[in-house]
């Protein structure tokens, strides 16, 4: 493989973010943020506060719900209504432990 230059190597990048989330939100949507959590340590949630840090690394004010618009391309009450089931207890006592172990509890 030839060496890629950084320009396109963020490219590709987004370009491989824009194919996940396309995935969750339009092929997958059926698949719960809690599984994601409990499985992968990350759901759509995460992606989007992902976004959130990296404009705030770049000095673009962004709130929790404005990222989570971008991402989930609505409000998220609205994406919860549409998408999300109840979760049983042992599914949320599975995500407490995954929370914490990789999001932590100042970062919901």
């Amino acid at each position: 493989m030839d060496k890629i230059d950084d320009r396109t190597m963020t490219e590709l990048e987004a370009a491989a973010f824009r194919t996940l989330r396309e995935h969750l939100m339009e092929k997958r949507a059926d698949v719960q943020n809690i599984d994601l959590m409990n499985l992968a340590g990350f759901c759509r949630n995460c992606l989007s506060r992902w976004l959130q840090e990296a404009a705030a690394d770049r000095g673009i004010a962004m709130s929790k719900d404005e990222a989570r618009e971008l991402y989930y391309g609505m409000p998220y009450d609205d994406w919860k209504a549409r998408n999300q089931t109840e979760a049983d207890a042992a599914k949320q006592a599975a995500f407490e432990v995954a929370f914490r172990e990789n999001v932590g509890p100042d970062r919901g």
